[in-house]
């Protein structure tokens, strides 16, 4: 193929990807937002619906716990103050959980902290993230993922974070 030619592809190519690019970006925009940690427990439903997962409710003394099996093993379970507000949440399973969904308004804290940890140090070790008014634990390997992330302050009267798993 002479460089002529080669530019001319290039450029028919560049040109048929753009309208393809541009819808992709539109459905990521008008994707909508989903609820998850500090969030109201109406996020629950919206989020069995994205996990296209079953929905099991336990009642505890101080709150209720809402545990979502996805379709792929995955299991959120989504811990409820008497209040109405998303305090924890934990999953296991063999993949990881969609994090910006299950964290929220967290998302970018918990990205941001990631990036600082991934270049602070070298090698595969599970991740702790202990900033005020936020810790997540998580860790695993293929096929076998496990993590809890809660908001210290919300966690209910006399409700210890050994109790979030």
């Amino acid at each position: 193929m002479t460089p002529r030619i080669f530019r001319r592809y290039l450029s028919f190519a560049t040109l048929s990807l753009r309208p393809g690019l541009l819808s992709a970006m539109m459905l990521v925009v008008a994707l909508p937002a989903f609820a998850g940690l500090g969030e109201a427990a109406s996020s629950v439903q919206a989020d069995q619906a994205h996990m296209q997962g079953s929905l099991r409710t336990t009642q505890a003394d101080a709150y209720t716990v809402h545990e979502i099996k996805a379709a792929t093993g995955t299991v959120v379970r989504e811990y409820v103050s008497t209040s109405g507000k998303v305090f924890a949440v934990a999953w296991q399973g063999p993949w990881p959980p969609d994090m910006r969904q299950i964290l929220a308004g967290y998302f970018e804290q918990y990205q941001q902290a990631v990036q600082a940890q991934a270049s602070a140090r070298a090698g595969r070790r599970p991740l702790l993230i202990e900033q005020p008014g936020f810790v997540v634990q998580s860790g695993g390997h293929m096929r076998s993922f496990a993590g809890r992330a809660y908001i210290p302050e919300m966690l209910p009267q006399g409700v210890g974070k050994e109790e979030i798993r």
